[in-house]
C-alpha cells in the first residue's frame, strides 16, 4: 500500500514538471519543419520509422527519433506502462515543439494516448502508422479472450481514432480499419530501400570471407591446389588476377530472418530440411544447403536445440546475429530466401520478403490473409501451406542447380525485370503530399 501511494506521488509531481514545460513550449509555440518519430520499443527493429525518419529529413524538416526500451519483465504490467507514459510524455514535452508526432504503432500502450496528450498541449498533429494491432499480438501469448487482450483492443480502437492522420501497411488493413474501427488510413506499402540490391561477386567473396571467421558454414570445404587462391564455401579469389568465380559443385544458400518470435514457426522450416535431406539420400540430383537464419529473439535458442538435434549430413544451419550493413550483403548474395511470417492480425506483409525482393532474391512464403498484395505465386515466388508443400517447393527450385533454365532463375529475371518502386519514390508520392501543408 505505501508503495503505491510513492508511486502516485511521484507521478503528480511529474505531471505537475510536466505542465510547466509544456507551458513553456506553448509560450514558444510549434516548429512547423519539425517531426518526432516515435517508436516504443527498439528503433533498431523499426526500419519502416527510420526509413519515414530519413525520408523527412530529406525533405527538409528537422527530425528528433525517440526509441524506449520496453522496461524490465520484473516489473508488474500496469507498473510499466504507468512507468512508460511517464517517461514518454516527459521525453515528448523536453523536446522541441513539433508539427506532426509519427508514431509506429504497435506497441501503441500507453504511446498512443500519450502522443495525443503532448500533441494537444504543444500543437502537434498525430500520425499514426499503423504496421499490425497490438491486441492481435498479445493475443498470441494471452490468448484473444484474456482480459488484457480485450482491454488492448478497447484502448487501441479508441485512441486510434484521436490521431490526425493514419497510415497502414496494406489494403486489407486499411479496409479493415475503416470497417471495424471507424479510422480512415492511407496504404503506405513498404518499399526496400536503396542499398538493397545484388551484391557484386566480389563483395559476396568479401562478405563470405568476413563471416567464415566467426561461422564455419562459411568457410571452404577443400583447399585450393594453389595456396594463394582464397576460397570461401561459394567462391573463390584467384591468387594473380584477383578475379573471383563461384566454385563448382557450390552449396545452395538459402536465407531466412526472424525475430524469433510466435508468429514464425520454424518447425515448418526444419521439417522441410529433413525431407531436402532424404531427397538427396534417395539420389535426388539436389545441391547440399546452407540455411542461414538471422535475427535475435525469445526464441531462439529453443530453435537452435532442434536444429542440433536433427543431425543434418547435406545441409548446416547457421543462426548469426549480422552486422547492420552485411544483412542487405546477405540477401544479394543469397539463392533462395524463405518466409515463415504469420501475421497475427493476417492484416500486415513481412518487410523481409520486401528487402529480399530488393536484392531480387525469390521467395518461398508461408501463405496468409493478405500476402498476394506481396507474393504473386508463380510470378516472383512461390506460396506454401506447410513443410511438405514447402520441401516440393525446395525441391523443384533446386532441381539440377545451378541451371541457369531453371525456375529459380527465371523468378529473379522477373524481379529483374520488375522495376520496382523503391523506398523515397514512394514516400514521396504518398506521404509527402499529406503533410506538405505545413
Amino acid at each position: 500500500m505505501a508503495a503505491s501511494y510513492v508511486a502516485l506521488l511521484a507521478l503528480s509531481v511529474c505531471l505537475l514538471l510536466l505542465l510547466l514545460v509544456a507551458w513553456k513550449h506553448w509560450r514558444w509555440g510549434r516548429a512547423a519543419r519539425h517531426v518526432i518519430v516515435v517508436v516504443l520499443g527498439d528503433v533498431g527493429r523499426s526500419p519502416r520509422m527510420q526509413y519515414h525518419a530519413l525520408s523527412l529529413a530529406k525533405s527538409g524538416f528537422s527530425v528528433t527519433l525517440l526509441g524506449f526500451c520496453i522496461g524490465p519483465h520484473i516489473l508488474q504490467y500496469g507498473v510499466k506502462v504507468v512507468f512508460q507514459a511517464v517517461h514518454l510524455l516527459w521525453k515528448l514535452m523536453c523536446t522541441e515543439p513539433a508539427a506532426y508526432i509519427f508514431l509506429q504503432n504497435p506497441p501503441g500502450l500507453p504511446a498512443i494516448a500519450v502522443c495525443w496528450f503532448a500533441g494537444c498541449l504543444c500543437g502537434s498533429k498525430l500520425v499514426i502508422d499503423w504496421h499490425n494491432y497490438g491486441y492481435s499480438i498479445m493475443g498470441l501469448v494471452h490468448g484473444p479472450s484474456h482480459p488484457l487482450v480485450l482491454l488492448a483492443k478497447w484502448y487501441e480502437k479508441l485512441c486510434g481514432r484521436l490521431s490526425h492522420l493514419n497510415l497502414c501497411v496494406t489494403n486489407a488493413m486499411q479496409d479493415d480499419l475503416a470497417d471495424n474501427w471507424g479510422i480512415k488510413a492511407v496504404t503506405v506499402y513498404d518499399r526496400p530501400a536503396s542499398f538493397f540490391k545484388e551484391t557484386p561477386l566480389d563483395l559476396q567473396h568479401q562478405l563470405f570471407m568476413k563471416l567464415s571467421h566467426t561461422y564455419p558454414v562459411f568457410r571452404a570445404r577443400s583447399e585450393s591446389s594453389d595456396p594463394g587462391t582464397e576460397r570461401s564455401a561459394f567462391t573463390e579469389r584467384d591468387a594473380l588476377s584477383g578475379a573471383v568465380t563461384r566454385l563448382c559443385g557450390r552449396p545452395a544458400l538459402l536465407v531466412s530472418s526472424t525475430s524469433w518470435t510466435e508468429d514464425e514457426d520454424f518447425s515448418i522450416l526444419l521439417a522441410a530440411l529433413e525431407k531436402f535431406e532424404q531427397l538427396i539420400d534417395s539420389g535426388e540430383s539436389l545441391p547440399s544447403l546452407v540455411c542461414v537464419i538471422t535475427g535475435k529473439g525469445p526464441l531462439k535458442n529453443y530453435y537452435s536445440r532442434l536444429i542440433c538435434q536433427k543431425g543434418f549430413q547435406h545441409i548446416q544451419v547457421c543462426t548469426p546475429w549480422l552486422e547492420a550493413e552485411d544483412y542487405p550483403l546477405l540477401l544479394g548474395s543469397a539463392d533462395l530466401g524463405v518466409c515463415l511470417h504469420l501475421s497475427s492480425s493476417s492484416l500486415d506483409l513481412p518487410m523481409k520478403v520486401v528487402d529480399m525482393f530488393g536484392c531480387c532474391l525469390p521467395v518461398c512464403a508461408v501463405n496468409f490473409q493478405c500476402l498476394h498484395e506481396l507474393v504473386k505465386h508463380g510470378e516472383n515466388g512461390l506460396v506454401f501451406e506447410d513443410s511438405e508443400e514447402l520441401a516440393a517447393q525446395l525441391q523443384t527450385l533446386f532441381s539440377k542447380f545451378p541451371d541457369p533454365a531453371g525456375k529459380l532463375h527465371q523468378f529473379r529475371e522477373s524481379l529483374r525485370e520488375s522495376e520496382q518502386l523503391r523506398w523515397d519514390e514512394s514516400w514521396e508520392r504518398t506521404v509527402l503530399p499529406l503533410i506538405s501543408d505545413t
